[in-house]
Order: structure tokens, then C-alpha cells, then sequence
């Protein structure tokens, strides 16, 4: 089996493949204290629950997007698995054709994703990731990366709004009833929800335009199916993209 790792700033994923199937996921909270041992006890204590065993992993790849924690990691998994993990970086291929201005500056992740997208959806695509920050990505139908854009993420700017203004308090991430609302906590709602959902559908529309063509818009992350609802510019999520194009590059570089 295949084990799978997405090391995020605010989580970590993992997906368990046996061939091209997820047959297992999960997600916890990234903790940049946390040494190696704490995280190989977490993933056997996860595998246990399922009644796995860690000698079922026969391969693992990894991508992230935090450097402190690459290297505990990367020796969780060979103390805890045995085994040399695949890294997603300079040198791994890809089958993407990367123009950003400087490569190595890419996230591990966007590119994961376009990996995955181009790999899934014929045609050009936007990709959208809901993270810590939220990233909006260009893919040719050719499998060029153009690059794209980072705005803040939906909690992050939320988290600001709480901290900066006194007198507003913390408040449930719903969809308000009216975007003209009649209280305080329904006022920041609206403001939250159709405000981001106006930069996301903002965004996507004027990278449409560069791209000449009405590109097919992916969304994955954490908040995509909320953000998704309101959004007038996404047409699928996809809540597993980085998994799969995980997988994908894996396989790509097996072979």
C-alpha cells in the first residue's frame, strides 16, 4: 500500500491507496512542536483504530508546504516505516511543465494539484485551494503551470476581523440568512461568506480572461464545499486532489 502525506500549515492529510483505490483518510491538526515520534505514534494509533498494521505500507510520498517540519517527518518515516519516502520537489518528475519565473518558489502543493486536475479534467483549469491561504492556479491543456494567485485564506482573515475590531464578536462560519442583515452576528456572516465568495468568483473571472478561454474551476481544501455554494465560478469539488495527484507523481516516478 501507498501512504500518502500532505504536511499543510494548518493540517496534515493522509490517504492510505492499496493500487489506484483510497481506502483510508485523514486529517489532523499541524503542530510544528510535534518531533517525529509524536507523529509515528499518531499514525499508529490511527492505523490501529482501522485494524491496519504499519508493515502494510510499502511505499510512502510526501509534499509540504512547511519546511520545520520535512525533516522530523521524513525520519518518522523511515524509523516508524522502514522505508525512504519520495519527496515532492527539484528533481521529481511531475509531467507538468512548470513557467513559473522561478520554479523552486511553487508550492509543493499547487503543483500536486495541478498533477492531479490536468491528470483528471481534459482542457485548461483553475484550481482553487482552500488552505491557510487560498491559492488560485492556471493550467493549460497542454499540462503548462502558469502560476496564478495567493490570497489570505477564509480563517485567517476572519481571525483578523476578530482580533482588530473590539467590539465584533467570534461568530459561527454560516451562511446568513440575508446579505442585508439585521444584526451583528449576521452582518459579519454576510460580509465573510459573500465577500469571499465574491473574490473567489473576482479572481477566477479576470484569470479567465488571461487565459482566453472559459476554463473548467476546481476546488479542493478544507472549506470548498461552503465556499462552493455560494461561488457562481466553480463547477466541481474535489475534496481529495492532492491525495490523488500524490498518487499520481508516485506512480510516475516508479516507473
Amino acid at each position: 500500500m501507498l501512504l500518502a502525506l500532505d504536511i499543510g500549515n494548518t493540517n496534515i492529510v493522509l490517504g492510505l491507496y492499496d493500487g489506484p483505490c483510497l481506502i483510508h483518510h485523514w486529517r489532523t491538526a499541524t503542530d510544528r512542536e510535534k518531533t517525529g515520534d509524536d507523529y509515528g505514534i499518531l499514525i499508529h494509533n490511527l492505523f490501529s483504530y482501522h485494524q491496519l498494521s504499519l508493515t502494510q505500507v510499502t511505499e510512502v510520498i510526501m509534499s509540504s508546504v512547511v519546511p520545520p517540519l520535512m525533516v522530523p517527518i521524513f525520519r518518522m518515516v523511515q524509523r516508524y516505516f522502514g522505508l525512504e519516502p519520495l519527496v515532492v520537489g527539484p528533481g521529481v518528475k511531475t509531467g507538468i511543465n512548470i513557467k513559473y519565473e522561478n520554479p523552486r518558489e511553487v508550492g509543493a502543493d499547487r503543483i500536486v494539484n495541478a498533477v492531479a486536475g490536468h491528470d483528471k479534467y481534459p482542457g485548461s483549469l483553475i484550481i482553487i485551494d482552500f488552505g491557510t491561504a487560498t491559492t488560485f492556479d492556471a493550467i493549460t491543456a497542454e499540462g503548462d503551470y502558469l502560476g496564478g494567485a495567493i490570497s489570505p485564506g477564509i480563517g485567517i482573515s476572519t481571525e483578523a476581523l476578530f482580533q482588530r475590531a473590539a467590539k465584533l464578536p467570534r461568530v459561527e462560519l454560516v451562511r446568513p440568512p440575508n446579505v442585508i442583515a439585521r444584526n451583528t452576528v449576521n452582518s459579519m456572516q454576510a460580509g465573510i461568506v459573500y465577500g469571499y465568495a465574491g473574490l473567489v468568483d473576482e479572481i477566477t473571472s479576470r484569470m479567465k480572461v488571461e487565459l482566453d478561454e472559459d476554463a473548467y474551476v476546481i476546488a479542493t481544501g478544507g472549506l470548498a464545499n461552503f465556499i462552493a455554494r455560494e461561488s457562481q465560478q466553480i463547477n466541481v469539488v474535489e475534496p481529495f486532489l492532492t491525495l490523488e495527484g500524490l498518487r499520481l507523481i508516485h506512480e510516475l516516478n516508479r516507473r
